[in-house]
C-alpha cells in the first residue's frame, strides 16, 4: 500500500503530479474539521496553506503522519511543537515568495511615488485633478533598505535598475557582501535621516517588533515615503499614521498589519498611503512554486531522506551536495554501532575526517543519531525526534570534524562509550561506481574490513581456529538463509577474529543464537541496514 498524502487545500496540479506516481493522494476540505480529522487518520503527510489548523488534535488524530507541510511561508496554522513531540516533520516553502514579495515592495514604492492608487480612484469617481496627484521621480534618489536577506537583495537589485542610490541597515551583514551589491551599509540612524525612500525587510523577532517608531520617525528626512510588505508591527501604524498628518512622512506603501485580517488603520485615512491586504505573496508563480516546493520536501520525507526545508529539524538548513551522499552513510554507521554495542551508549561521538569538513558536516551528527535508535525503540525514529531520544535516554552526542587526511578521502566514524567502559566503534565511506554511490563499513570495533553497508548484517566474534567459516554456512544454508557476502578480519592467526556477513533474509534470534553458539562467538550481533 503507498503512502497517503492528503490534500486539505488548492494545490498546483504540477505539484499533484509530483506526488502522483508513488503516493495515493487524497483531498479533503480543511476548514471541515470532523472531516479533516477522519481523513488525517490514514494519512502519513498532510499539505495545507493557511485556513487549514494542523494542532495537537489533528496531530494526534494522524498515527501514521511522518509530514506536515505547509505550501508558504508563514507556520500560524501549524502548532510546531506538537508535531515535533510526535517525531512528525514540519516543512515550508520558504523561498516561494521571495521574488513575489520584492515586486510588491517595489509596486508600493512606485505607487507612493507617483500617488497612483488615490488618483485612480479619483478618476473612477469622476474628478480629473492632475496637479493634484504630482509625485517625484526615483531616478537619483537615495533608497534605504533595512534588511539586506534574500527579499532584501532581490528588492536592491530591481530598485537600482532605476538609477538610484543605495543605502542599508543590516547588521548582520558583511561590508564587503554589500559592496557587491552595490550597496552602502549605515547604522539605522544614517538611513533614517538620509532616505528619500525606505524599504523594509526584516522578519518578524522580538527585536524588530517597533524597530520603526515614534522615535524614528522624529529624525527621519523630510519627505521620505515608507514602504512596508515584511511582516507588520515592525512599523508602528500610529506613529506613522502622526508622522504623515504632520507632513513629516510624504506617503507610505503598507502591504502587512500588526494584527491580520486588517480593515480599520489610522493610516487608512490618507489619500498618500497605499494599503494593501497583504499581497506579498500573492501571485500565481508564488502559489505555484510554494506547492511544487512543499510537494518534493513530502516526497523526500516518505522517503526516508533528508529535507532541507523542515523547520523542526535541528540540523536544518542547506546541505552541500557533496555531504548528501554521506547522510545515509552516517544512519547505517549508527545502526550498526547499536547492533555492535549490543545497547544503548553512554556517549557517542561521531567523527568526520577528510576535505569534506571544509562545509557544515552537522547534519551528518543527526543522521546517525537517528541511526542509533533505529532498532532501539517501539516509536518511528526521525530526524525530527531523535535529538529529543538521545536526550531522554541520556546519551550525549557530538561532533568531530577533522580535517586530516584518511586513507579513504571521507571517512566517518562513529565511537561510543558503553555503561560497562567499553569503547566500539564503526566507520565507513561512500565510494562510487558508474553514477552510483557505494556505502561501505571500513572498520567494525577495532578490526578492518571492507563490506557493503547494505541487507541484514551479521557480527560474529570468536577465537580464530580452522572450519568456523564452513560452520556458519552449513547452519544458515540449512535454515534456508542465504549469504551474500562474507570477511573475516582478524588482528593475528589465532587471535580475536570478526566474521561479518551479509544475508538476504532477516535472522530470528533463536537462529542468531544457534550460531553463535556453534562456533563459541563471544559476541553476535545482527545490524538490519537495509534502506528504509
Amino acid at each position: 500500500m503507498n503512502p497517503v498524502v492528503l490534500i486539505a487545500e488548492e494545490l498546483a496540479p504540477a505539484a499533484i503530479e509530483v506526488l502522483a506516481h508513488d503516493f495515493d493522494v487524497r483531498h479533503v476540505d480543511g476548514t471541515d474539521r470532523p472531516a479533516l480529522l477522519s481523513a488525517l487518520s490514514e494519512a502519513d503527510a498532510v499539505i495545507v496553506r493557511s485556513a487549514t489548523q494542523i494542532d495537537a488534535e489533528a496531530v494526534a488524530a494522524a498515527p501514521r503522519l511522518k509530514v506536515v507541510a505547509r505550501a508558504g511561508v508563514g507556520l500560524d496554522n501549524v502548532e510546531v511543537p506538537a508535531a515535533t513531540a510526535r517525531g512528525v516533520m514540519v516543512v515550508n516553502a520558504p523561498t516561494s515568495n521571495i521574488v513575489s514579495a520584492a515586486e510588491q515592495a517595489v509596486a508600493l514604492l512606485l505607487a507612493v511615488a507617483r500617488n497612483t492608487a488615490s488618483a485612480s480612484s479619483a478618476l473612477k469617481a469622476g474628478e480629473w485633478k492632475r496637479s493634484k496627484y504630482t509625485g517625484v521621480e526615483v531616478q537619483g534618489k537615495t533608497v534605504g533598505v533595512v534588511g539586506l536577506g534574500r527579499i532584501g537583495v532581490l528588492f536592491a537589485q530591481r530598485i537600482a535598475a532605476f538609477g538610484t542610490r543605495l543605502i542599508a541597515y543590516d547588521p548582520y551583514i558583511q561590508p564587503a557582501r554589500a559592496a557587491q551589491l552595490g550597496v552602502r551599509l549605515v547604522g539605522l540612524d544614517e538611513l533614517l535621516r538620509e532616505s528619500d525612500f525606505i524599504s523594509i525587510h526584516l522578519p518578524k523577532t522580538p527585536e524588530t517588533v517597533g524597530l520603526i517608531g515614534e522615535k524614528e520617525l522624529a529624525i527621519v528626512k523630510p519627505g521620505v515615503r515608507i514602504v512596508n510588505a515584511a511582516r507588520g508591527g515592525l512599523v508602528d501604524e500610529q506613529a506613522l499614521a502622526d508622522a504623515i498628518a504632520e507632513g513629516r512622512v510624504a506617503g507610505a506603501g503598507v502591504d502587512v498589519y500588526s494584527k491580520e485580517p486588517c480593515t480599520s488603520s489610522p493610516l487608512f485615512a490618507f489619500d498618500n498611503v497605499v494599503a494593501t491586504p497583504h499581497l506579498g505573496a500573492s501571485t500565481h508563480e508564488a502559489q505555484d512554486k510554494a506547492g511544487l516546493a512543499v510537494a518534493r520536501s513530502v516526497k523526500l520525507a516518505l522517503q526516508g531522506e533528508f529535507v532541507p526545508d523542515a523547520v523542526n529539524v535541528q540540523a536544518g538548513g542547506v546541505v552541500a551536495e557533496d555531504v548528501r551522499p554521506l547522510l545515509p552513510l552516517a544512519e547505517k554507521l549508527g545502526r550498526a554501532f547499536t547492533a555492535v554495542a549490543g545497547g544503548v551508549a553512554a556517549s557517542v561521538t561521531v567523527e568526520v575526517r577528510g576535505e569534506i569538513v571544509s562545509h557544515d558536516v552537522s547534519v551528518l551528527k543527526l543522521a546517525a543519531t537517528k541511526g542509533l535508535f533505529s532498532s532501539v525503540v517501539e516509536e518511528q525514529v526521525t530526524y525530527v525526534n531523535a535529538p529529543h531520544l538521545a536526550v531522554e535516554r541520556g546519551v550525549e552526542v557530538t561532533l568531530a570534524a577533522l580535517a586530516e587526511t584518511a586513507e579513504q578521502t571521507t571517512l566517518v566514524t562513529v565511537r561510543g562509550a558503553l555503561p560497562d567502559g567499553r569503547t566500539v566503534s564503526v566507520s565507513g565511506t561512500v565510494t562510487h561506481s558508474g553514477a552510483r554511490d557505494v556505502i561501505k563499513l571500513t572498520e567494525v570495533d577495532g578490526f578492518d574490513v571492507e563490506i557493503g553497508a547494505e541487507g541484514i548484517l551479521l557480527f560474529l566474534r570468536y577465537a580464530d581456529r580452522p572450519g568456523v567459516v564452513g560452520t556458519v554456512g552449513t547452519l544458515l544454508g540449512e535454515s534456508g538463509i542465504n549469504i551474500a557476502a562474507m570477511q573475516v578480519a582478524r588482528r593475528e592467526a589465532g587471535g580475536e577474529t570478526l566474521m561479518t556477513l551479509t544475508v538476504d533474509q532477516a535472522l530470528g534470534a533463536d537462529l542468531l543464537t544457534s550460531a553463535a553458539e556453534s562456533i563459541g562467538a563471544t559476541a553476535a550481533s545482527a545490524a538490519d541496514l537495509r534502506d528504509e
